[in-house]
């Protein structure tokens, strides 16, 4: 995994690979990112959640998402999400953009722009 700083709070995941198949590879990418850059937000590309983070009936968008929120970390999901079709998705998705924890934006600038805040 290689993680660069964008900003003095704000680091972001390089690469396509999946990285987060399971609730605790998302404590192993929180932890790593704190301890390699001392940043609270975190830029993530959707390639690096397992597909079944976006079935929501599996439940591994929720326990990732409460591991983000339980340790202070913000997070911004970087991608397209409208080969999406789920309804329950897309609301989960409008729903976490309301919120101040985590948030589903198209592009890495937009992303800091959100976390930034």
């Amino acid at each position: 995994m290689k993680i660069e700083k964008r900003t003095e709070t704000v680091a972001a995941v390089c690469g396509d690979e999946c990285l987060i198949p399971t609730s605790q590879d998302a404590m192993d990418v929180i932890a790593t990112v704190r301890y390699e850059t001392g940043c609270g937000a975190l830029i993530l590309p959707k390639e690096a959640l397992s597909e079944e983070f976006f079935r929501l009936s599996t439940g591994l968008a929720g326990e990732v998402l409460q591991k983000f929120t339980n340790y202070g970390m913000k997070l911004a999901i970087v991608g397209d999400f409208s080969h999406y079709t789920s309804k329950p998705l897309q609301d989960f998705i409008r729903e976490s953009n309301r919120g101040k924890t985590v948030c589903f934006v198209s592009t890495e600038s937009e992303a800091i722009e959100w976390l930034s805040k």
